[in-house]
């Protein structure tokens, strides 16, 4: 059984609407590997297979948005952001039997769903949204 980590979002969120990657690693600190990181998705689908792959393994999921800066300045302010501790809400799953999940991944994509929200986000992206 793994962890799923991800942002706890209102419903209302306009930063589900960004393109979310998956980082993939051990669970447990004496693996020496590399996390992987994957993406981007759609926040369903990413959410969906993190779920899928964490679900029977002792690995850790952490399920993000990709933030899409498009200069240096607006990534130094996200950073100043990120180092004040501000607007940081996470929530750790334990996928077993035992606890409900606080995310609602549902069932993993199909390669035809992916791909699919590949050319929606690639499109969003081109718009600057």
């Amino acid at each position: 059984m793994g962890t799923l980590v991800t942002l706890h979002l209102p419903p209302d969120s306009p930063v589900a609407n960004l393109p979310w990657i998956i980082t993939i690693g051990a669970l447990d600190d004496d693996e020496e590997w590399e996390p992987m990181v994957c993406g981007p998705y759609e926040r369903p689908h990413a959410l969906a297979l993190a779920q899928a792959v964490v679900a029977d393994e002792d690995l850790m999921a952490v399920v993000e948005p990709l933030l899409p800066l498009a200069d240096a300045a607006a990534i130094r302010d996200e950073v100043e952001l990120a180092r004040s501790g501000q607007d940081i809400d996470t929530t750790a799953t334990e996928v077993n039997g035992d606890e409900p999940l606080r995310t609602t991944p549902g069932r993993p994509p199909t390669e035809a769903e992916v791909r699919a929200g590949f050319a929606r986000i690639a499109a969003k992206l081109s718009a600057g949204a």
